[in-house]
């Protein structure tokens, strides 16, 4: 399982990321590198994660979400997940993401 492709748009003091692909372990790893690097050198006042071409998620991709969600209260920001395809959505309600008001 690959990520074929993260691209970043930053517009008005939010940096969106578009991920396009699967999400696994070892894609999740280099989403994060690639997000994390954006998001320190901008300090984005929101950070959205557009999971609209996300074909596959695994348990990795909750953990990516969280980890952003953490990343961005540090640098006192915020962070939205949208575009979520219904067959995943769930995955997210059920780990708690949906309480954190973070799902769009």
């Amino acid at each position: 399982m690959e990520i074929k492709m993260l691209k970043t748009d930053y517009q008005n003091n939010i940096l969106t990321a578009y991920i396009e692909g699967e999400i696994d372990h070892d894609s999740a790893v280099k989403i994060r590198t690639q997000v994390d690097g954006a998001a320190q050198s901008l300090r984005p006042r929101l950070l959205c994660l557009d999971f609209s071409n996300v074909s596959f998620m695994d348990s990795s991709g909750v953990g990516l979400v969280m980890g952003r969600y953490r990343q961005m209260k540090l640098i006192g920001g915020s962070l939205r997940v949208i575009n979520i395809p219904d067959r995943m959505y769930r995955i997210f309600a059920m780990s708690g993401l949906e309480g954190l008001g973070v799902l769009r």
